[in-house]
């Protein structure tokens, strides 16, 4: 087992290391500083060489690391931190970015589930539009790239409160003389979040309908506070089946369709694209400045006529009354 950094180390003559935020079997993640811009924190991942591999697949997840990188470091989007810098140091890879403040939506889960309230369904949709402006903006690239990763403990609210999709463990930039999607950030994912064709790994076929199902799955942990059925457990059970209304009424029936069809098990039963995705979760309405409050007062209100049909059936007779009475009034004979 490879030894994390200590916290002093520098990297590169650069990057004085903090602390370690994160680690796994392939590598780390630290919070350090950059020396040459006083004040600036950055975020490093570390990518560690799998030692019994041979030489030249050794150089080849290298070269494909740095290649990645490249595309990586020129992504610009307010929605993502910014990736600034990569290098090999000492046998190992790193990727330095942005350090982003703040928490993750799966502390903020934690935190209504502990105290037995659900996150609103309007700020939900919220932080949807932004991560699939993001999403939207990832596979727009040429060539496309995937995160391959997209859960709440993935996602920051900042103390500013735009969200950021971080951690590109898993980003993938699809070849298009390739139609498999390796990548040299290895992983596969968080399984409540991973589609049926991640789980193949490197053997797997991913695209961008496999980013939407995992958002799908965020926005169903996110609206019921608990993580949806994994993909394997669905596809060797059929018969049991996922809702979100089940769990929380107050979410719409449109929402919990379009989450569900984000879901769905095979790629072309689900949204083609993320602008698909946001088409139907968030509608066709005007959305200012990341806010779907339109959409919403439409989709409430809707709602709001369909659970109130009898009220509002006898409120209008009433109205109807009342208007009849007045315009008969003055043909009345005085009273005593």
């Amino acid at each position: 087992m490879f030894e994390p950094l200590a916290p002093g180390t520098t990297l590169w003559s650069r990057y004085h290391i903090l602390e370690l935020v994160a680690r796994g079997g392939q590598g780390s993640i630290y919070k350090a500083e950059d020396v040459r811009l006083a004040g600036r924190l950055c975020a490093i991942k570390e990518v560690v060489a799998d030692l019994s591999a041979s030489k030249e697949y050794q150089e080849q997840l290298q070269e494909q690391f740095h290649q990645e990188a490249s595309v990586l470091a020129r992504l610009d989007h307010p929605n993502l931190p910014k990736v600034s810098d990569f290098f090999f140091y000492n046998g190992r890879d790193y990727l330095v970015m942005d350090f982003i403040p703040g928490r993750d939506l799966r502390e903020i889960i934690e935190e209504h589930r502990a105290e037995q309230t659900f996150i609103t369904e309007k700020k939900v949709l919220e932080w949807a539009n932004q991560i699939l402006d993001a999403l939207i903006y990832l596979h727009s690239q040429v060539p496309p790239i995937l995160h391959r990763d997209i859960k709440p403990a993935n996602i920051k609210l900042t103390p500013s409160g735009p969200l950021k999709l971080v951690d590109f463990g898993l980003v993938k930039v699809m070849a298009p003389d390739d139609n498999r999607t390796v990548t040299v950030l290895q992983g596969k994912g968080t399984v409540q979040y991973t589609p049926m064709e991640q789980y193949g790994g490197d053997t797997g076929h991913t695209d961008a309908r496999s980013d939407v199902y995992s958002l799908g799955a965020t926005l169903f942990h996110l609206l019921t506070l608990s993580p949806p059925l994994e993909a394997k457990e669905r596809f060797l059970y059929p018969q049991k089946q996922q809702s979100l209304r089940a769990v929380n009424p107050a979410v719409t029936l449109q929402t919990e369709e379009v989450i569900l069809h984000a879901l769905k098990m095979h790629p072309n039963d689900r949204p083609k694209d993320a602008q698909t995705f946001k088409k139907e979760l968030l509608g066709r309405q005007t959305i200012f400045e990341g806010s779907v409050v339109t959409s919403l007062w439409s989709r409430e209100l809707q709602t709001a006529i369909t659970q109130n049909k009898t009220l509002l059936a006898v409120v209008g007779v009433l109205l109807a009354l009342s208007i009849i009475i007045t315009a008969f009034a003055p043909a009345l004979p005085p009273g005593p």
